[in-house]
């Protein structure tokens, strides 16, 4: 099994180890730096840069610069996207966002993990665990949120955020570790 195939399954790998996940890391980067290098008026040619860098997005895309991720193949942007400056996304693991997300400042998504292990760490061992945002989803400024965590629909994360867990639908959530502070009515 190469190390991208254990990554892929969730497994412990050494991506620094693997010469086609370097060169992938490699593109991706140069590409996201072309990208923040764009004007803010070359609308078009930072979307057609970001089909290049994302695995699929739909029409309505902002991302204000600047953008950094890993691999970009493995993120799936919806229609109506909104991020502000300084997204960072380490996408070794799927990371996909539904419709009407709106991303303050400054946030973080990370796939990527590593043991505690204090071995296996140094010898460079990650995984990555998929992150998935559904629709309607709004996080404030400099959220961060972990490996495996899905946020439900609707729901409100609040700036400052660390999500270390599941989040349901239709609440407001916030804090280190994010927790649910308020249910949101399904009418709103």
């Amino acid at each position: 099994m190469t190390e991208k195939e254990k990554c892929a399954a969730g497994l412990l790998y050494n991506a620094n180890y693997d010469q086609e996940l370097i060169q992938e890391r490699i593109r991706c980067k140069d590409l996201c730096q072309e990208y923040n290098g764009l004007k803010n008026s070359d609308a078009e040619n930072r979307y057609q840069l970001l089909k290049k860098i994302i695995g699929s997005i739909k029409e309505n895309i902002c991302i204000e610069p600047n953008f950094w991720c890993d691999y970009g193949y493995n993120i799936t942007v919806g229609e109506n996207f909104y991020a502000n400056h300084n997204l960072v996304i380490l996408d070794c693991a799927k990371v996909e966002f539904g419709d009407n997300v709106f991303i303050g400042p400054n946030c973080s998504f990370y796939t990527a993990g590593h043991p505690l292990d204090v071995k296996q760490r140094n010898e460079g061992l990650e995984y990555a665990h998929p992150i998935k945002v559904w629709d309607n989803v709004w996080l404030g400024g400099n959220v961060v949120v972990l490996p495996g965590v899905s946020i439900g629909s609707n729901s409100v994360i609040g700036a400052g955020s660390v999500v270390t867990k599941d989040i349901p639908d239709h609440v407001v959530a916030v804090g280190n570790p994010c927790r649910i502070v308020k249910n949101i009515s399904a009418e709103n």
